[in-house]
């Protein structure tokens, strides 16, 4: 068990279901023994120092961000304060900021089909965060990113082309880590609503995702 701090800032387009997500993740955390501050809204971010905490997980998707609030959060993650989410609520938070983006790894672009039956398939099984867990079957949306090339990537998707022909046999990073200063960041495409969270692959890459991007 740790004694480590984490914050979770939630918000925005409400289709992701963001207040009940962060309850899962608050809890998720507080088990690992993680002291979490959860907090609506993004004012959060310019308050007080963002160092203090071990790990930061933004769940909210398409929202305007203060300059000072991002620059914060940049500071503290090149810091080394962890970063780590999942799905649109990270990898959609602040669509209007490339210096995000470049912290994050990637940006959502597209989901064809919307919701949609894909295989997610583990390309590092030695990797701890996904160890033993195996490829898997998924029902959800099926991101289609922009990505950082120099990700570490742990499990991909690939496209059939069936909602976007051009895109068929395209294989997209699904989860993923790298290091951003001194920290850690780690991304799951995973995680449209929170009933997502009871399927218990994509819950396990989450957890261990989570405590592998703490400080």
């Amino acid at each position: 068990m740790s004694n480590k701090t984490a914050l979770i800032f939630w918000g925005g387009w409400q289709g992701h279901e963001p207040e009940t997500c962060s309850q899962v993740i608050e809890k998720m955390l507080v088990k690992e023994g993680f002291t979490v501050r959860r907090e609506e809204g993004t004012r959060v971010l310019a308050e007080g120092d963002l160092n203090l905490f071990d790990l930061i997980v933004p769940l909210m998707t398409q929202v305007q961000v203060e300059k000072e609030e991002l620059q914060n959060l940049i500071a503290a993650v090149e810091g080394g304060t962890g970063l780590g989410g999942f799905h649109g609520a990270m990898g959609d938070t602040f669509r209007m900021e490339p210096a995000y983006q470049f912290m994050v790894g990637g940006q959502w672009v597209a989901h064809p089909g919307n919701i949609v039956d894909y295989r997610v398939e583990i390309v590092k099984p030695d990797d701890p965060v996904v160890t033993g867990i195996g490829d898997f079957d998924y029902r959800s949306e099926q991101y289609f990113m922009h990505v950082d090339p120099s990700i570490k990537v742990l499990a991909t998707t690939a496209f059939d082309g069936a909602h976007a022909p051009w895109t068929r046999d395209t294989v997209m990073p699904v989860v993923w880590k790298h290091r951003y200063g001194a920290a850690r960041v780690f991304y799951s495409s995973l995680g449209h609503v929170a009933t997502e969270f009871e399927v218990p692959q994509m819950r396990e890459i989450l957890r261990r995702g989570l405590i592998w991007a703490a400080r």
